[in-house]
């Protein structure tokens, strides 16, 4: 889309700033007159200057639209005077000088049209800028949130993975009070079997008067309980390596568990960084971003002031030169003539 405003928006805001500049309703008919005829090509009409500038009456830009063709026709006409000069020629000389200043006054126009057409120009490349880095901040903001988004899936992970770990902690409780309880069966029947010793040799000291009959008895018996003796110490080997082999597994899941989480937190630092340099290059870029709205308000100002100037400058009365009255054998040429703007 175009930065330059059509014929009608910039007239309005041409008014808009006449109306401030001028409060008095004549003349700023006045100027709403030489706006249009001259800056913008229009034949100014009663009817059109009442719609655009809407105070008075309707008789209001009637008499100052009379009074400004007869003031424009008086100031397009210039008048040689010389007493030896007929009539015809110096009609002819005041045409020639008027068709002069009206040339000289559109030379003018169409340098201004071009240095503004150059100046909307400047600032339409700058605005074209601007949006390209805006477009740049608005693809490094999708690759920010991109990484928020990896930097979210591994802190996920590290909450399974911590859960995993307390998983394997309770568990590995778990297994260490089974361990306890067989260790407390072992010792109960160790205390048993220290019991039916004291038993048996209580019982030996009564069965040696009887000795004889009962030392087949005694052997069969004493063999009995080494039998049972062995076979306790082999359930508590056998337990022994159970519980060895669990300590075992439960180590290497821990030391697995632990390798996982020191490579997530690395990723997970990894992660920080780039979002750290990418954060700079946003940064970077919100920085030249500032500097071209600057250098865009700026043009804004110098084109404003470049207006005003050009305003200023076709309100300014043209040089006149005066008229004077001859001396003797030395005639002068006397030429009037003013700006219009």
């Amino acid at each position: 889309m175009s930065d330059v405003l059509p014929d009608e928006a910039r007239l309005a805001a041409e008014i808009d700033r006449l109306k401030a500049a001028f409060p008095k309703t004549r003349e700023l008919y006045r100027e709403v007159c030489a706006l249009l005829f001259f800056r913008f090509g229009i034949t100014p009409t009663a009817n059109r200057l009442y719609q655009l500038v809407k105070r008075g009456s309707m008789s209001t830009p009637t008499q100052v639209l009379g009074e400004f063709w007869v003031e424009l026709r008086e100031k397009s006409r210039v008048r040689i005077e010389h007493p030896d000069l007929p009539a015809e020629l110096q009609a002819a000389a005041g045409e020639l000088v008027a068709t002069l200043w009206t040339r000289s006054s559109a030379a003018a126009q169409n340098a201004l049209d071009a240095l503004r057409v150059e100046v909307e120009a400047e600032r339409a490349t700058a605005q074209d800028a601007v949006t390209s880095l805006q477009a740049s901040l608005s693809r490094t903001e999708t690759a920010l949130e991109q990484r928020t988004g990896a930097l979210l899936a591994a802190q996920v992970r590290i909450q399974e993975l911590e859960q995993a770990q307390a998983a394997g902690e309770a568990t590995r409780h778990a297994l260490e009070a089974e361990i306890a309880r067989l260790q407390d069966e072992n010792a109960a029947r160790d205390r048993a079997l220290v019991q039916a010793r004291a038993d048996f040799s209580g019982e030996l000291g009564k069965l040696r008067t009887s000795a004889e009959l009962a030392e087949e008895r005694f052997r069969a018996a004493e063999k009995r309980a080494l039998l049972e003796i062995e076979r306790e110490r082999g359930v508590s080997a056998r337990s022994q390596k159970e519980h060895d082999a669990l300590a075992r597994k439960t180590e290497q899941s821990e030391t697995r568990h632990r390798e996982e989480i020191q490579a997530l937190q690395i990723q997970l630092g990894d992660a920080r960084h780039r979002a750290g340099v990418v954060e700079g290059s946003l940064e970077a870029l919100r920085s030249s971003n500032a500097a071209y709205v600057r250098e865009l308000d700026a043009l804004r100002l110098q084109l404003a002031t470049t207006v005003a100037n050009q305003a200023a400058a076709r309100k300014r009365p043209l040089s006149s030169i005066e008229t004077s009255k001859p001396r003797r054998a030395a005639p002068k040429v006397a030429t009037r003539k003013r700006s219009a703007s």
